[in-house]
């Protein structure tokens, strides 16, 4: 015993304890990386977040502007269009009378001749 613990156990127990250290010197180690690496994770999520936020603000600020040009713009066409339209249709309506009433005068006439030939004879 005397000759064997500091020939060989003396140096295995260093030799266990140095592992020991190195082993609890990684885990320690590997611990900070996680939490680093948690930190920047939530970090990163966090501006992301941010980035996401102001996207969505600059998007619905180009949306209304878009909306806003878009009634500037049509807004005007429309209702321009609005009153052609209403003139075309007033003007077929006046067009559709005259031609009603020219017709009417002529009806009697076309009446007449249709019957006549129809008839074969003179119609009154």
């Amino acid at each position: 015993m005397l000759v064997l613990k500091p020939v060989l156990f003396d140096p295995m127990l260093k030799l266990f304890e140095e592992r020991e250290k190195r082993i609890e010197g990684a885990r320690a180690l590997a611990r900070s990386i996680d939490e680093k690496s948690a930190t920047a994770q939530a970090t990163y999520e966090a501006e992301m977040s941010k980035a996401r936020s102001a996207a969505n603000v600059e998007r619905d600020k180009f949306r209304a502007e878009g909306v806003r040009a878009e009634v500037e713009i049509l807004g005007p066409v429309r209702a321009e269009a609005t009153l052609l339209v209403e003139e075309g249709r007033h003007k077929a309506q006046a067009e559709a009378e005259v031609a009603r009433k020219a017709l009417q005068g002529e009806a009697g006439e076309l009446g007449r001749v249709l019957a006549s030939r129809i008839l074969g004879r003179e119609v009154h």
